[in-house]
């Protein structure tokens, strides 16, 4: 399955979804969305959505991980949406949660105000 990405923004916050595989031959398309995204005008807190993503490699998580420096150094926060077990497990895992705030669900990310992990 091919990545697949969408956009909206929800309650004040630019909200990019990911839908199927984020692999090795899928982060040449990840990395531009993802720099396109973080550039979008107004500024504005960013959160990306895996719930739709069946796998998620660690080229994916690096690339990831460059987005939420790069939104960090822009004065913006970033953060992760994320409600399937098994992914919540690899993100604490490889401990991707320790750098970026991953939240069990939109309206928790939006509610939380995107509060950023120290």
């Amino acid at each position: 399955m091919d990545l697949r990405t969408g956009s909206r923004v929800v309650a004040g916050h630019h909200v990019l979804t990911l839908d199927g595989t984020v692999d090795l031959a899928a982060t040449p398309r990840l990395h531009d969305v993802l720099r396109r995204f973080v550039g979008l005008e107004p500024p504005r807190p960013i959160l990306v959505d895996l719930d739709g993503v069946t796998v998620l490699d660690d080229a994916a998580l690096g690339l990831l991980l460059g987005a939420a420096a790069t939104t960090r150094a822009n004065g913006r926060t970033f953060a992760v949406v994320c409600s399937d077990t098994r992914m919540r497990k690899r993100l604490t895992e490889t401990r991707f949660d320790r750098a970026v705030a991953v939240h069990p669900s939109l309206g928790a990310a939006v509610a939380d105000d995107v509060h950023e992990v120290p």
